[in-house]
């Protein structure tokens, strides 16, 4: 079957130069953004599936590539021209957020693809260990389990194609990793050493076993017979020639050539340009201009206020010893282990949603629409897995899915789970995603992300906590704490890392010192930092600003102060860089004001 790979612009450039506008300014926008969606689904089939248009479900971008980088940058640079003859004044408060945001959008992703080399994360080091690095999302969507749809025999023949795709981006991601050494310029080595396990087993395991064959297990019964025996052959085919070799080199290539040459050293500081990279990289994820010692210091802070926090319940509980000595007692007691089996860990999570219902109507007017999954992580993937989020389908037939990794149940640690689901699921990723996604708002909106408000909405959902009827149970409570003290932590260390040059030992033993958790999950913590510097800042940075908002609006606003209408004015026009927020709110501060 012939490759399909997106790598001209020729239609993008054609569509847009024929498209014409009205005067009337608000038509020209509408105009204007409608045709930057098809354009960019256009140049991104895979977003645009995970939006779920289907036109290019037989494409796959390779993102790494100098062809889609050029093209990409193209394309962001005509339609940020095509911005400045957008006449704002005569706009409506909701279309001028729509042009600050695009142009936010295109600004910022040219700053990253200009930057390719001190931004290099999905260029010269596409691979890690993370659960987000494209072989682990590409042997997820292959499971079936993702927004890749498997409803009919041309969904089956649309992902082989994407199979096949998968063979090229292998070659591209060693191209540009054995460039990235040449140029001093890689993942670090500890962390890359936990990849090869992850890649092992897909080109290892028999064809019937594999994760990729999975979808071949529900093949629908619109599919006739004949067609269902070909359909399975040729996709066996495809996992046996293309999806298991292509796995095979890429963790040889890791293991043989990679590994060896990585850095010894944990931060961007011993990467050429490393210092640049982390304050391109802060900037990026936070919205913000804030510097890496200004990070560093508000971590230090955050961390001393919430350790007294704990203190106070330690002494709540009667429990005798210093802080140190209540975090091993919360890690090991026997009565923190109460699950047998996984479903009995996701049976708990799911009982969280009927105990809080009653009080979501006390905060908030808007509730999505979409429905709402927990689920386990496959146990492929598990491993190196931190709980996350799936958003729904935008036609709600896929519902938003919870997961968490349930390694073994019997060693479940049940006291942050409240925390967990408030921040993954209700009210927050899942409100927070699906309330996007079911506005009225431009297409590009729907589905921009931003880490920072994202984010930093799930951990301020978490405070919401006792407004919302949980953590009655002081052991809750802790674990609340404990997910906060976790993102404070990571200002500290994420900057001690890339910014002080501190060593992964050093990092994490801050880790061990300041929570109630594993060697194991301090280590797999502090190894995702390292590699994806920067983003593990956004959490506090966003949770931060809302609360600052918040407080502002409850002083300047008195008993004009609704609850309900400040949690709907921060979720319904979706992700917004914080600056963009935070003047949104003072508008709307000022227009509450301003009313008798």
């Amino acid at each position: 079957m012939k490759r399909t790979i997106l790598i001209s612009t020729v239609a993008l450039l054609t569509s847009f130069s024929q498209f014409t506008f009205g005067q009337n300014p608000a038509s020209k926008l509408n105009q204007l953004l409608e045709q930057y969606s098809k354009d960019y689904y256009a140049l991104n089939p895979l977003e645009a599936t995970r939006a779920g248009i289907n036109d290019y479900n037989s494409q796959m971008e390779i993102t790494i590539s100098e062809n889609y980088i050029k093209n990409a940058k193209e394309l962001n640079q005509k339609y940020l021209n095509k911005l400045r003859s957008i006449n704002k004044a005569d706009l409506t408060d909701s279309e001028i957020l729509s042009v600050e945001m695009l142009s936010y959008k295109l600004k910022s992703e040219n700053e990253q693809l200009n930057n390719s080399f001190v931004f290099a994360t999905n260029k010269y080091r596409p691979v890690d260990q993370f659960v987000w690095s494209f072989p682990s999302q590409f042997a997820s969507l292959g499971s079936g389990a993702g927004f890749v749809p498997f409803k009919t025999e041309k969904d089956y023949r649309n992902f082989i194609s994407r199979m096949q795709v998968f063979q090229t981006w292998v070659d591209q991601a060693i191209a540009n990793m054995q460039k990235g050494i040449e140029l001093n310029n890689t993942n670090p080595r500890a962390a890359m050493e936990k990849v090869p396990p992850q890649l092992k087993p897909i080109f290892e395991e028999s064809i019937q076993d594999n994760i990729f064959y999975k979808p071949l297990l529900k093949i629908p019964d619109n599919v006739d017979s004949a067609s269902a025996v070909q359909l399975k052959n040729d996709y066996s085919n495809t996992i046996e020639n293309i999806i298991k070799p292509a796995y095979k080199k890429l963790h040889d290539f890791i293991v043989t050539d990679y590994i060896p040459k990585a850095r010894k050293t944990s931060g961007l500081l011993d990467n050429a340009k490393g210092k640049k990279e982390y304050e391109l990289r802060l900037k990026y994820y936070t919205t913000t201009n804030i510097t890496a010692e200004q990070i560093f210091n508000l971590g230090l802070i955050e961390v001393a206020r919430i350790r007294k926090e704990m203190d106070s319940i330690k002494t709540e509980v009667g429990f005798k010893g210093d802080l140190k000595s209540f975090f091993e007692y919360v890690k090991t007691d026997p009565k923190f282990f109460p699950f047998k089996t996984e479903d009995e860990v996701l049976d708990r999570f799911r009982s969280f949603q009927d105990k809080m219902t009653p009080q979501l109507k006390r905060l908030f007017n808007l509730k999505p629409k979409a429905g709402f999954e927990v689920r386990a992580f496959e146990k492929y993937r598990a491993a190196g897995a931190n709980a996350m989020y799936v958003n729904a389908s935008a036609d709600g037939k896929r519902p938003g899915i919870f997961y968490e990794a349930v390694l073994d149940p019997i060693k479940y640690n049940y006291f942050a789970m409240e925390a967990l689901f408030i921040h993954e699921a209700i009210p927050g990723h899942h409100y927070q995603f699906s309330i996007q996604q079911e506005a009225d708002i431009p297409e590009f909106r729907k589905a921009y992300y931003l880490s920072a408000f994202g984010e930093g909405w799930g951990l301020y959902a978490e405070s919401l906590g006792n407004e919302l009827g949980m953590y009655s149970d002081p052991y809750q409570y802790l674990g609340r704490l404990n997910l906060e003290i976790e993102r404070a932590v990571r200002l500290v260390v994420d900057a001690g890392i890339h910014y002080k040059g501190w060593s992964r030992e050093k990092a994490i033993d801050y880790v061990l010192e300041n929570q109630p958790v594993s060697s194991i999950q301090a280590e797999q913590r502090i190894e995702r930092y390292m590699v994806s510097a920067g983003q593990a800042v956004s959490y506090k940075v966003g949770e931060l600003k809302i609360i600052e908002l918040r407080e502002r609006a409850k002083k300047k606003l008195g008993n004009k102060f609704d609850i309900k209408e400040f949690h709907d004015e921060v979720l319904k026009d979706g992700c917004l860089p914080l600056i963009i927020l935070e003047t949104k709110i003072n508008k709307w501060i000022e227009s509450k004001t301003s009313k008798p």
